[in-house]
């Protein structure tokens, strides 16, 4: 009987680890979830699940396997590195962002510090892959989105639900790129032992460019509502960014946001696609999905 190759995958309850943890199933992997919270009830069966917090047990994420999937945060990885020595780990995927590039200069002192631990993490990565006969590879996503859990869509929907309305500042044409959670856990299966992608970072954008407004404007469609956008000043949106990110749903708003609604974030994934057929869905939120969770969280 031929053994089935361990393949460990830290923020296994993320986005992509919902999609990412059934495909290596499917492909005959043995995927091994990390997670440092209770497992949800809907989790598969056969997935071999070990709870750990990697920022406080490194050496407890990382054991006997053959390659390592990093979907936790990226300045977490460093921490890793380490204990992959003796454990028969050859390959390791893992994901940054193209935040990498899109806030390099950004008036939040915690975005900037941010921006440096995925710059140090990603050179960290090469440095002791390179040491260790690792093959390495990073994926950089634009904006991810998926099932109601996403910060990016699932917040736009939360607001248009809670206010009936959308603000931008200007004419919203900065340029986004939303890419699908499920088309990066693809990624991460044609890439595994594709040796065209070893050595290498991609930027992994959405099959779809739009504009910021249109971004916006196809959620009100797809909720069953008329647009409604307000084009207020800068500075009285970026107030209203700050007062939201007292609330529970809207934490993670900061001011610097409003600046970038008419920023070009646009990014060229065609290097992915040469190399391992990366090829990337059109955006379309599932709002219905959506819905029921907003509807959940309100019953809760």
């Amino acid at each position: 009987m031929t053994l089935k190759r361990k393949v460990i995958v830290t923020g296994a309850t993320s986005l992509i680890g919902d999609y990412l943890l059934p495909l290596l199933l499917d492909a005959g992997f043995e995927p091994h979830g990390i997670s440092r919270s209770k497992l949800r009830q809907q989790d598969h069966g056969r997935i071999c699940w070990h709870v750990a917090d990697i920022t406080k047990q490194p050496e407890v994420a990382i054991f006997n396997a053959d390659a390592l999937i990093h979907l936790a945060p990226l300045r977490t990885l460093p921490s890793l590195l380490p204990h992959l020595a003796g454990k028969g780990i050859k390959r390791v995927i893992a994901f940054g962002s193209t935040s990498l590039f899109t806030k390099q200069n950004s008036g939040n002192h915690d975005e900037r510090a941010m921006i440096r631990k995925l710059q140090s993490a990603e050179e960290e990565l090469e440095a002791h892959c390179a040491s260790a006969g690792i093959q390495w590879t990073v994926f950089r996503p634009t904006l991810i989105y998926s099932f109601g859990r996403d910060k990016n869509v699932t917040t736009i929907a939360r607001f248009v639900r809670h206010f009936r309305f959308f603000p931008l500042v200007g004419k919203g044409v900065g340029l986004r790129q939303p890419v699908h959670a499920e088309d990066l856990a693809v990624a991460c299966i044609a890439a595994l032992d594709n040796p065209a992608t070893f050595s290498k970072a991609y930027n992994l954008s959405g099959g779809e460019t739009l504009t910021y407004r249109q971004m916006v404007t196809r959620i009100f469609d797809e909720m069953g509502k008329k647009p409604v956008i307000l084009t207020i000043p800068l500075i009285i949106l970026r107030g209203l960014l700050y007062l939201l990110s007292s609330l529970p749903s809207f934490r993670h708003f900061n001011p610097e946001m409003a600046n970038r609604i008419n920023q070009d974030m646009h990014f060229d994934h065609s290097k992915a696609t040469r190399d391992f057929g990366f090829t990337p869905r059109s955006f379309a939120p599932e709002i219905k999905m959506i819905e029921r969770t907003l509807s959940r969280a309100i019953t809760e």
